[in-house]
């Protein structure tokens, strides 16, 4: 009973890494070429296994990139520290998920408008980054009414926005560090006109 156990479990594991390896492949693909070019036959390969493998764990093409996207949106979640209590912190922790992550993205935005699989990706992006602004400034944020709030947020959103990243590292060269430092000064800037439009604390 124990050997039968200890084998059941070894199958399970194994199973289990050969879907992570599955996952992997798609996201290392979907960095490389468009969505369409991302075939079934095309992921088995990248991952070592028969597309019947791919199709036995995940059920269809569709199966696979939902499954895909999923997995990366929590890793995208732990990846980008959220912390208000150290705001430069968060930002290396953002530029270091762009480093990572941010050529993913920007193929994944350009396809968008007519790859429903990408349009879910990037949708669960977006809001995801929106949620990261709304939780890194909360303490900037929270004194503004409503509309003040939102139009900050929207501020904070574009000067921390992976496009931002794009046009520093990617366009202009910068390196990771002059990326952050600019990143930085432009958050800063912006939390300081924030403040001044904040009403002042009523005393006790």
């Amino acid at each position: 009973m124990a050997t039968r156990t200890y084998t059941m479990r070894a199958r399970a594991e194994q199973a289990e890494q050969t879907r992570l390896r599955i996952l992997d492949s798609v996201v290392a693909l979907a960095a490389e070429r468009p969505l369409a070019a991302c075939t079934l036959p095309a992921i088995a390969e990248r991952a070592g296994v028969a597309v019947q493998t791919v199709l036995r764990a995940f059920g269809s093409r569709d199966g696979v990139f939902a499954a895909a996207i999923e997995r990366t949106g929590d890793d995208v979640i732990a990846e980008r520290l959220a912390d208000p209590d150290d705001i430069p912190a968060s930002l290396r922790a953002l530029v270091e998920h762009y480093d990572h992550r941010g050529d993913l993205m920007l193929l994944l935005l350009g396809q968008e408008r007519w790859e429903p699989v990408a349009a879910t990706a990037v949708a669960r992006g977006k809001k995801a980054h929106r949620d990261w602004v709304s939780a890194v400034f909360a303490r900037a944020l929270a004194p503004l009414d409503s509309g003040a709030a939102e139009h900050a947020t929207d501020l904070l959103v574009a000067a921390t926005d992976v496009f931002t990243w794009k046009l520093w590292r990617r366009d202009l060269g910068r390196s990771h560090d002059e990326t952050l430092d600019r990143m930085r000064e432009l958050v800063a800037s912006l939390i300081d006109r924030i403040e001044q439009k904040s009403p002042p604390t009523p005393r006790a």
